[in-house]
């Protein structure tokens, strides 16, 4: 049985907002999202709700007692997962495919500026005995050294990540919701945060809430003439430990990726994907991601990138959203902001400079100091 996603519906993706909880941003996300699915009753047409979020964001123990009432799925089967809102696509789509539901709701929200202390919470979740114990002024160090090991290996330059950057920031000023996208910050011109990561290298956080409606090929043109069908969607968690971690390689995004791949068939990504949404919270993480998607070779990434490869109107274009270095991570969100976007250019509801947008490949990474990536193949 084949999934498909039938509404999106997205609200913020801003450095603050004041002016609503969470609760209510969830709120305003799940009425476009309904509104999307042609109408969407959620208390008579779904069936189920899953809620992505992390209690460790939220401050709230048990926060996912917040989530049904604001989707409509108050006296419903509500579950939650502990992950980037790409997992939650995952789970929905195995519990499609069981034959038990049709109708299942996914949502994700985060709301960063309430947290007064972010670099110390993000620290609290770092090994208690390898890392914490170094002192390090903030917790970017745990990526940089990922760079430095990265760039090493595979011959990456600063002027690679310039690139990363510059490209990023010139295809968020298409993206409306990509509020840091500005051709006035050069990567170069911005302090270092820790050597080899300056300030522009490191995406800031925002504000956001995505909701998204699943559905069964049984039911799905009940609430949409043009589904865009997740073909595959995997996830997959490595080992955290310094000693045995892969520094210069994302093995999970590399294990996700070929889950996903075969539950879609693709034999060949990098000539079967037309575009991809990947994570590149840091720049040299996009460099990294494409390779482990087999999007290209091992350490070719650079090159193609020169070469024009992944840009707009390149061979397969990636984050023609700008990513999160042009829109921002709204914490656990951001795995569904990077498949809201694609969606939209599968729709052709944005307007993208892509030659192929039949088949499309989404990446979500949950940060550091995590090693848990998600990838969903996404076919019209």
């Amino acid at each position: 049985m084949r999934v498909g996603i039938a509404g999106v519906g997205w609200f913020g993706f801003q450095p603050e907002i004041v002016d609503y909880s969470f609760r209510e941003m969830v709120f305003k996300a799940a009425q476009r999202a309904y509104e999307d699915a042609g109408g969407l009753d959620p208390r008579r047409d779904a069936d189920a709700f899953i809620s992505c979020q992390e209690d460790f964001w939220e401050g709230i123990s048990i926060s996912d007692e917040f989530a049904p009432d604001q989707l409509g799925g108050a006296m419903k089967s509500v579950y939650t997962v502990t992950g980037d809102g790409l997992q939650c696509v995952g789970q929905a789509s195995m519990m499609i495919k069981s034959g038990l539901f049709d109708v299942v709701v996914v949502e994700s929200h985060g709301k960063p500026s309430d947290i007064a202390t972010l670099n110390d919470v993000m620290f609290t979740a770092t090994d208690p005995i390898s890392v914490r114990p170094l002192g390090l002024e903030n917790v970017h160090a745990v990526a940089a050294l990922e760079a430095r090991s990265y760039m090493s290996k595979y011959g990456v330059s600063e002027d690679h990540l310039d690139a990363v950057v510059e490209k990023a920031h010139e295809a968020g000023l298409r993206n409306p919701r990509a509020v840091y996208a500005s051709l006035d910050r050069k990567r170069s011109s911005t302090p270092v945060v820790a050597d080899p990561l300056r300030e522009a290298d490191i995406a800031r956080f925002v504000d956001a809430a995505v909701v998204v409606v699943l559905a069964s090929e049984r039911v799905i043109r009940d609430y949409t003439d043009a589904p865009v069908w997740v073909d595959g969607a995997w996830w997959s968690t490595e080992i955290s430990t310094l000693e045995l971690h892969d520094w210069s390689f994302p093995v999970h995004a590399r294990e996700a990726a070929d889950g996903a791949y075969a539950q879609a068939k693709i034999a060949d990504p990098a000539k079967e994907v037309g575009f991809a949404e990947v994570d590149n919270r840091y720049s040299f993480k996009e460099l990294q991601h494409i390779e482990a998607l087999r999007l290209a070779p091992r350490g070719t990434a650079k090159d193609l990138l020169a070469d024009g490869a992944f840009c707009p109107g390149g061979r397969l274009p990636v984050n023609l959203s700008g990513g999160a270095l042009a829109e921002g991570v709204p914490l656990e969100v951001h795995g569904l902001a990077r498949l809201s976007y694609a969606v939209g250019v599968m729709r052709g509801e944005i307007k993208a400079e892509v030659d192929r947008a039949d088949v499309a490949v989404v990446h979500s990474w949950r940060g550091v100091p995590t090693t848990t990536s998600a990838v969903t193949v996404l076919r019209l």
